[in-house]
């Protein structure tokens, strides 16, 4: 029974990757308002009934796909962030190549970061269960935050008092373990990383920016100092005491 059983699963793990490969293709090809489940099964020869067992509902089998997106660009943030880590004076050479690694994914599969960075699906609401996955390249930036606040190695960015009860309440819920200064400028950093990505990737800089890698990394450690850091052999002149 156990070998039937496993036949099985591997045989839906097998059509579960075929229905998602063939929805990537009429991503590239349509754009996610017009994904069909109906369609999905045409191409695959099978019966909208079978595939109704593996994926419900549009929403569901979008759902999917928007998951699979947000792990994909998270694991390259992950892999480049781990470059260098633990070692001191890295922090901003590692915020870097966490973001050259999103960029990178996303210049690699525009149609997937489309789908969870560009315009929202008609009739579509993303459910709890994205709320992790899309946390990924955030959560990846806040620990190199992390590590440089361990090391003392952030300045402290201005902060005008009118923002600062809004600052607290974004670090209590994002990370209690760094200054109110450093969240606000991280949520700030973080929304112009991807606002930089997506002009490039959705023609904004046509015939604007021709050296878009030289001027994307050069925003980005911009936004690295906006966000407290410095590059390696830099000291900080209002540092942050790190945790003790």
């Amino acid at each position: 029974m156990s070998t039937i059983r496993g036949a099985r699963e591997r045989a839906r793990v097998e059509v579960t990757a075929a229905i998602k490969d063939e929805a990537r293709k009429q991503l590239a090809a349509d754009g996610a308002a017009k994904l069909s489940l109906r369609a999905v099964a045409r191409e695959l020869g099978m019966v909208s009934s079978a595939l109704y067992r593996y994926f419900p509902s549009r929403d569901e089998l979008l759902t999917a796909l928007i998951v699979d997106a947000y792990d994909a660009i998270g694991l390259a943030a992950e892999s480049a962030g781990t470059q260098g880590a633990g070692e001191a004076g890295s922090h901003a050479t590692r915020w870097t190549e966490v973001a050259c690694a999103a960029r990178s994914w996303a210049l690699g599969h525009p149609h997937e970061y489309a789908l969870i960075y560009g315009s929202p699906v008609p009739g579509y609401t993303a459910p709890q269960d994205t709320v992790g996955p899309a946390s990924r390249v955030g959560l990846v930036l806040i620990g190199v935050l992390r590590d440089a606040h361990r090391d003392r190695g952030l300045a402290l960015p201005p902060l005008g008092d009118a923002l600062r009860p809004e600052a607290a309440r974004m670090a209590a819920d994002l990370a209690p373990d760094l200054p109110p200064e450093v969240v606000a400028a991280l949520v700030a950093a973080w929304a112009q990383l991807f606002g930089l990505i997506s002009f490039e990737l959705f023609g904004q800089f046509n015939r604007v920016v021709e050296e878009r890698e030289l001027l994307f990394r050069h925003a980005v450690r911009e936004l690295g100092r906006s966000v407290g850091l410095l590059p390696e052999g830099d000291r900080p002149s209002r540092a942050v005491a790190g945790a003790a």
